[in-house]
């Protein structure tokens, strides 16, 4: 056959096997900007004789919105996006390139997990893939998109992610859901176990998405977040709304462009990426929040991403302290506290704290306190900082029935002023006028 008709042929046959596949990368890129890398990649797995096509995964490079951007994109139609040895090292030769020349990375997972074929041949390629995405993880962007079934080895890979999409048919699990679902002696679908709001304890940056075009969106809206030069800020534009209520709905909308991760798992805090003043910031909105293990290591997960890509870190607190529970005291809380305080004292850019609400005991000592290392503290006139929730709260401590003097004690030491008078607060200021303070003191620490 003529060399020229070889090739072809076999392109035909690559591209047969990757139809669907390609068919996703071409509706997340911008058109016809999908070069691809390793082609020609192929195996036989060894149990079922077949040929892997492609290495049964799609790499390459695609722009979105005039970025590059990296792709590995699995191929469900070859053993089920199965993992082998060569599809692993096909995929670290990408991500090495994305290590190198700084682009972001791009996962659409879809694979029921590793080829029985090969044995501990795949297990240590699964280990140099897993050992090279964790590296990059800090210096390179990385997103994932769960385009369906994700199972075993692959599902870890999703957790080394900045942002995790889910569609409404992705499952997500280290095992199979059948053996899942079985255990728990029920019969549930793959998404009731591992989809969205199936994880919801898993800690995962999620973002739930309808289509592969909405989940394009927000990776460029993200991306731009996190490479966002600062620009000049209208300074005076009061946020009136804020006057009548600082509830969390109302302080989100101080952020401009904003993009939360992570809402399907404890939405008493809101993690979430935005602007101030065109200035890209990490918030952490706690909305009334009680302390526990989970939410705190929804914070340092947070904090330590800001810490990777350098942005400001910014804690809006309405937090009463820890939830007095036996299930919390005996949780890892205590490790979770010392582990966020060494990651925020990592962070070496610009750290504010804004007392919305109520910051009593850990809630204002973890995420308002100028000893914690905040740059800049402040409190809204309406904010109350203090040891205990309540009058009651400090009778029980003071383990006395003198009500004037607990009432005395909550009413006079929570109010912020008495903060800001032991130098522990920058201001106390009128709610309304909290955005142009921080867009000031933004750009004078970052300047």
């Amino acid at each position: 056959m003529d060399k020229i008709e070889l090739l072809r042929a076999r392109r035909a046959a690559l591209e047969q096997a990757g139809k669907e596949v390609r068919a996703d990368i071409a509706a997340l890129a911008d058109e016809k900007s999908f070069v691809e890398l390793s082609a020609f990649s192929f195996s036989k797995d060894t149990l079922y004789g077949e040929d892997a096509q492609g290495e049964g995964v799609v790499t390459g490079s695609i722009t979105l919105g005039g970025y590059p951007f990296y792709i590995v994109a699995q191929n469900f139609a070859v053993s089920y996006g199965g993992i082998s040895k060569g599809n692993c090292a096909k995929i670290k030769k990408t991500l090495s390139a994305a290590e190198k020349n700084h682009i972001p990375v791009i996962w659409l997972l879809h694979s029921r997990g590793v080829r029985v074929g090969e044995g501990v041949d795949v297990l240590e390629g699964i280990s140099e893939l897993l050992l090279k995405a964790t590296q990059l993880k800090g210096s390179v962007l990385q997103f994932a998109i769960v385009r369906g079934e994700v199972y075993g080895s692959s599902a870890a890979l999703a957790s080394l992610c900045d942002c995790v999409f889910f569609l409404k048919e992705s499952a997500l699990c280290l095992g199979s859901p059948l053996v899942l679902s079985a255990k728990e002696g029920k019969s549930l679908k793959p998404e009731e176990v591992g989809g969205y709001r199936a994880l919801d304890r898993a800690l995962l940056p999620a973002v739930s998405v309808s289509d592969l075009k909405e989940a394009a969106s927000h990776i460029l809206r993200i991306a731009d977040l996190i490479g966002i030069a600062q620009v000049d800020a209208e300074l005076n534009e009061p946020s009136p709304a804020l006057n009548r209520s600082a509830d969390a709905q109302s302080v989100l909308k101080l952020l401009e462009g904003s993009e939360e991760l992570g809402a399907n798992c404890c939405p008493e805090v809101r993690t979430v990426l935005g602007r101030l003043g065109g200035i890209a910031v990490a918030a952490v909105v706690l909305d009334g929040a009680k302390l526990n293990a989970a939410n705190l290591a929804k914070i340092k997960h947070f904090a330590e991403f800001a810490c990777y890509y350098r942005l400001p870190f910014v804690t809006f607190v309405d937090c009463v302290g820890l939830e007095n529970t036996m299930e919390t005291n005996n949780s890892a809380i205590y490790k979770e506290m010392c582990e966020y305080l060494g990651v925020l004292d990592a962070i070496d850019t610009a750290k504010l704290a804004v007392v919305t609400g109520r910051a009593i005991g850990l809630g204002y000592s973890l995420f308002a306190a100028k000893s914690a290392g905040f740059d800049y503290s402040i409190a809204l006139a309406t904010a109350h900082i203090a040891l205990f929730d309540s009058a009651e709260g400090a009778q029980i401590e003071f383990g006395s029935g003198d009500g004037k003097l607990s009432e005395r004690y909550a009413d006079e030491t929570a109010d912020p002023v008495n903060a800001g008078r032991g130098g522990y607060l920058d201001d106390v200021v009128e709610p309304r006028f909290v955005k142009q303070y921080l867009i000031a003191s933004l750009q004078t620490l970052i300047g």
